[in-house]
């Protein structure tokens, strides 16, 4: 007599993860027999706090920053390079070097002084900003100018989502949400057996995280989805509004009629980097651009007389629709 043994197949359930990392909530949701809720947050921390993170004094860009001398690592380096290309493709619209302006506006990693700088300040500033001004040599941040400092904010949150995203597929999952700060990553399907969906924000001042008015559901599989806007971080001094988005080739922040821009890419550090640039390009610029750039579609939100209007590239709609 032969005897035929056949082991039970696991179990798949989707499950959700919430909690906070990099100052800003998180929250995963896949389908997998295992909870990997714990090794994902180890990971993110591990990989990308130790080597993006300006509020981390022993990080690598904390380092390099100081002009201590560092290696860089892979993680360091990937974001680097799509950095690099993002800078080239908008013309400087992103730029990773725009730190000490950031800064001296009072949106970086230093206290904010109350007296706005003066064109003198921003003009001496923009000597030491540019993509160009740094290279990556031999596992190092070289520098044209010592006082140059890199700031990864606009991009690190992306990659963050990117990181989380390979940890799960590397572990066989083909159906999950990875979502940082806003930033999303999607594959295959939600526990519904569809699309997933994802809700686009309305640009209204000083709303809360917890509550939200949606200006459209888009829905979206093997994408990433990243929003920039300037309707959440912004102040006044002396009536004048300013917003966080600092343009690193005038030096000052931003002042036209785009409220926010949505970006899908293949990737989450792509979208990440590209919401950015378009913030600082506008809408008419932005949208040339993205009309050119193979899998990528832009949705932008505008100010039109003091109402909102959509406008978006050709290819965007299809998402629109189940």
């Amino acid at each position: 007599m032969v005897l035929y043994f056949t082991s039970r197949p696991e179990k798949m359930e989707y499950i959700q993860n919430q909690g906070l990392i990099f100052g800003t909530s998180y929250s995963l949701m896949y389908e997998s027999p295992k909870d990997y809720g714990n090794e994902v947050h180890q990971h993110l921390m591990a990989v990308v706090d130790n080597s993006l993170s300006t509020f981390n004094p022993s990080s690598i860009i904390s380092k390099i920053n100081n002009n201590e001398a560092h290696q860089t690592d892979s993680a360091f380096e990937k974001v680097y390079y799509k950095a690099q290309e993002i800078s080239e493709i908008t013309r400087g619209a992103f730029d990773m070097t725009v730190a000490p302006l950031v800064n001296t506006w009072g949106f970086g990693y230093k206290n904010k002084d109350e007296i706005l700088p003066s064109h003198e300040e921003i003009e001496t500033l923009k000597g030491i900003v540019g993509y160009q001004k740094i290279h990556l040599e031999n596992h190092q941040i070289i520098k044209d100018f010592p006082e140059t400092t890199l700031d990864a904010s606009a991009i690190a949150k992306g990659f963050s989502v990117d990181v989380a995203a390979d940890f799960l597929e590397k572990n066989n999952i083909d159906n999950y949400m990875v979502e940082i700060g806003g930033e999303i990553r999607v594959k295959g399907m939600n526990k519904q057996g569809n699309k997933w969906r994802l809700g686009i924000d309305k640009p209204i001042e000083a709303i809360s995280s917890t509550h939200r008015e949606l200006d459209t559901i888009i829905h979206v599989t093997d994408m990433a989805l990243a929003t920039s806007g300037n309707y959440r971080q912004f102040y006044y001094k002396d009536g004048q509004r300013y917003s966080h988005t600092i343009d690193p080739i005038s030096g000052y922040p931003v002042n036209h009629s785009l409220l926010s821009a949505t970006v899908l890419a293949p990737d989450c550090m792509t979208a990440d980097a590209l919401a950015t640039a378009c913030m600082v390009m506008g809408a008419e610029k932005s949208l040339a651009l993205a009309e050119k750039l193979a899998g990528i579609e832009i949705y932008l939100i505008i100010d039109k007389n003091g109402e909102y209007q959509e406008i978006s590239t050709s290819g965007f709609v299809r998402y629109l629709q189940p």
